[in-house]
């Protein structure tokens, strides 16, 4: 500590020695805010003379590991704690749609919007806000191809509550007349929305899915199909129910909690409960593995009637290519996560900060050199069998050929520096004319 000070006096001193100037004379410099000083000293070296600083430990606290415990009816809870007042809780559940190929498509759609309506102790979807708003807690469902998760952040004094809430609401859900019918007035008007907002990147996403795998798993339709809508009812829910809504498929998540508490929640809740559907009997379970198929989709829609302000949507063709990747449980997973955001995908680009994501690939490469070219982005896609790594660009109808070029020009070059994709994948082509082409032009 002594040292310190006498070092910490010593820059000061001399500091002051050499900032000492007239009153009213020219401003001295700022002694290290310039190479000048230190000339010869990288960045990754410390300074001379520069006291080491001291950073506080956290000796004797516990690290933040994810703990895992299955219970006797296969329900497995994890967590992992942080310091905080508030956690999130959430079950998670192998199911969606890439296990409806059984089944009417868009059951798990039609899931997502009657999550959190009534439940055998809540009357309705405003008696779990007003319970959840005790502990400032928010309410949440999703659901992708193969996961359906329901979610809730509050106070992490409100545990308890929490987890028996969760456990009502995926085990005991009403499934009114009146909630089903409203939900397929929610799911006709997101398909409506979906088919007529300007950012196509939703319907891109459902059509390579659709194409890369055809009729089979991670490829079936997402969303529910408009003939579906009026057969689903409270019969078909149930079935679909009593065979994926079972303990084995399901996962008691949290974090910003004690392990041992949420072990006993859910031993207390989700331990022998009996559905609203019933035991299952014989569990008839889809475990097709995905089939990458190849394929190209293509749809032609007229929007020159749509706009958000009195400037027309611009005529563009918009395209994504796809190639089949790796699963999340394979090595080549972290790989292929770096490749996506080197070229120009997840977070890499925001208009946050300056200059962020101006150096991937896509931007340099593609955005830099082409002006035409509207947009170039990545995606990955990963699931437990199969993943898919996209791009998705756009560009005006008459560059259409040009634009594939240039992307599949990049898959190429993507191949050579970086040995992850594997040669000879066949590629998912989708476009889609989002204004009314011309006669006579083609895409």
């Amino acid at each position: 500590m002594a040292t310190a000070v006498w070092a910490a006096a010593r820059l000061l001193r001399g500091s002051a020695a050499r900032c000492a100037r007239p009153r009213f004379g020219p401003p001295a410099h700022r002694q290290f805010s310039s190479g000048a000083t230190y000339p010869n000293i990288p960045l990754s070296s410390p300074l001379p003379g520069v006291p080491k600083p001291v950073f506080a430990t956290v000796d004797g606290q516990e690290k933040f590991e994810t703990k895992v415990t299955t219970l006797d009816n296969g329900l497995r809870v994890a967590s992992q704690n942080k310091f905080g007042q508030f956690c999130t809780v959430g079950i998670l559940i192998n199911s969606g749609s890439r296990y409806e190929a059984k089944y009417l498509s868009g059951i798990a759609h039609f899931l997502e919007k009657l999550a959190f309506s009534s439940t055998a102790r809540f009357d309705s979807k405003d008696e779990i806000l007003l319970t959840l708003e005790k502990h400032g807690g928010i309410c949440d469902c999703q659901t992708s191809r193969d996961t359906t998760m329901y979610a809730v952040s509050a106070d992490s004094k409100g545990l308890d509550t929490v987890v028996g809430l969760l456990a009502d609401v995926v085990l005991h859900p009403c499934l009114t007349d009146e909630e089903i019918g409203m939900t397929r007035m929610a799911v006709q008007f997101e398909l409506e929305d979906l088919n007529m907002r300007p950012d196509p990147e939703p319907l891109l996403t459902e059509m390579i899915h659709e194409a890369a795998f055809r009729e089979n798993t991670v490829g079936l339709h997402r969303f529910c199909p408009a003939e579906n809508i009026a057969k689903i009812d409270r019969e078909v829910l149930h079935s679909y129910l009593k065979n994926y809504y079972t303990p084995d498929r399901m996962v008691l998540a949290g974090v910003g909690v004690e392990h041992e508490h949420l072990v006993e929640c859910a031993r207390k809740y989700l331990l022998g409960a009996q559905p609203a559907w019933g035991a299952a009997g014989a569990v008839d379970v889809d475990r097709s593995v995905a089939q990458y198929t190849g394929g190209i989709i293509k749809v032609e829609r007229d929007m020159s009637n749509v706009s958000l302000g009195p400037t027309p949507i611009p005529e563009l063709t918009h395209i994504m290519v796809g190639l089949e990747s790796c699963s999340f449980l394979e090595d080549d997973f972290i790989p292929f996560a770096v490749l996506n955001m080197m070229m120009g995908g997840g977070g890499s680009f925001s208009a946050g900060g300056p200059g962020k994501g101006m150096f991937s690939r896509l931007y340099l490469n593609v955005l830099n050199r082409h002006h035409w070219m509207y947009n170039a982005t990545s995606y990955h896609h990963s699931y437990e069998d199969t993943g898919l790594l996209c791009i998705h660009a756009s560009a005006d109808p008459r560059q259409v050929r040009e634009m594939v070029e240039i992307i599949t020009k990049e898959f190429i070059l993507m191949g050579r520096t970086v040995d992850l994709v594997r040669p000879g994948a066949s590629l998912a082509l989708l476009s889609t004319h989002l204004s009314h082409t011309p006669e006579g032009a083609t895409g």
